[in-house]
């Protein structure tokens, strides 16, 4: 009850929309680019698409214009294309543009990721925790005014450039790892464990949650990030955290993970092989002698790659 009264009162730490987003304030942090001056820019040829796909396109880009998240641009010297990417829902599609050019341009920002095994069991005993997820959280730091033409993109009705920090970057994740460190440097480790733009709030004790999850919202209201309430999920005793499902326990793995290895079927290339050695390298933790277990023998000549009587997972 007191953790339902806690939501409501905060109900203005949540976006419904994109006119909901404020933006985090330039002077705080904002995403530069420091192209390569001996990179020469690169303008790519337009791609043409069919009819259908155009009117998904451009209803994609009146939501940008309408969120203020790009702008049009002219004269750009860096310029590139859209594309289309298949979501996970059948016929749903996700607008990208390709950085390709820009991002080999750009030195890569070495800011350090947080180690995801560490973060995992961090967050194992407690009591409750509260799982949340920031507003199109990428999008809600602005990019550096030189650097926005940079990010120009061509489409059958004009160019346009972002205004804030869009998906497809090199070094997106980097600043937007930068931010939430800033936000939460005193929290980190102790009440909460963040990854880019997966927040966990924790609480050993139960009696404990809804001051850590107040002190947390304070941060973010002062910081003027905001949640999304769809992948939000609070006082709960278990959950979703970088693929992993936390409990009190402990860690498991996640019947999603098991359920896709259970589904393969056998592999028979190159490729399959280090498709299956890719997703069972996610369940290492959870299995004894896992490298041993994953001994190969190959038994067709179809696969030279593998030359050796018996080759180990661990050198694929």
């Amino acid at each position: 009850m007191e953790l339902t009264i806690f939501l409501q009162n905060n109900k203005d730490m949540f976006a419904w929309s994109p006119s909901d987003m404020p933006g985090i304030d330039p002077n705080i942090i904002c995403h530069r680019l420091h192209v390569n001056p001996a990179s020469k820019p690169v303008v790519q040829k337009r791609r043409n698409f069919a009819p259908e796909r155009v009117a998904i396109i451009e209803a994609e880009i009146d939501k940008l214009l309408a969120a203020c998240f790009i702008e049009e641009v002219s004269y750009s010297e860096w310029l590139a294309n859209v594309v289309l990417v298949a979501k996970q829902e059948k016929g749903k599609w996700r607008v990208c543009v390709d950085y390709t050019d820009l991002n080999k341009a750009c030195p890569k920002d070495n800011f350090p990721l947080p180690r995801i095994d560490q973060l995992v069991d961090s967050t194992s005993g407690n009591q409750l925790l509260s799982f949340m997820d920031a507003y199109s959280g990428y999008n809600q730091i602005m990019m550096y005014d030189d650097d926005k033409a940079k990010t120009s993109f061509i489409i059958e009705r004009g160019t346009y450039c972002y205004r804030v920090m869009p998906f497809g970057l090199k070094n997106a994740g980097a600043t937007y790892q930068m931010l939430v460190n800033k936000i939460f440097k005193e929290q980190i480790g102790r009440t909460m464990e963040v990854y880019v733009d997966d927040m966990l709030v924790k609480a050993p004790k139960r009696a404990d949650h809804l001051k850590n999850l107040t002190e947390a919202f304070s941060l973010l209201r002062q910081y003027r990030m905001k949640l999304n309430p769809s992948k939000c999920t609070f006082g709960v005793s278990s959950g979703r955290f970088l693929g992993y499902l936390v409990t009190q326990r402990g860690i498991e793995a996640h019947p999603r993970q098991i359920k896709v290895i259970l589904e393969m079927k056998s592999p028979s290339t190159v490729k399959e092989i280090q498709s299956l050695t890719g997703r069972a390298g996610a369940l290492n933790r959870f299995l004894s002698k896992s490298t041993d277990k994953c001994i190969l023998v190959p038994e067709s000549k179809d696969l030279p790659y593998f030359t050796s009587p018996a080759l180990k997972a661990s050198s694929w």
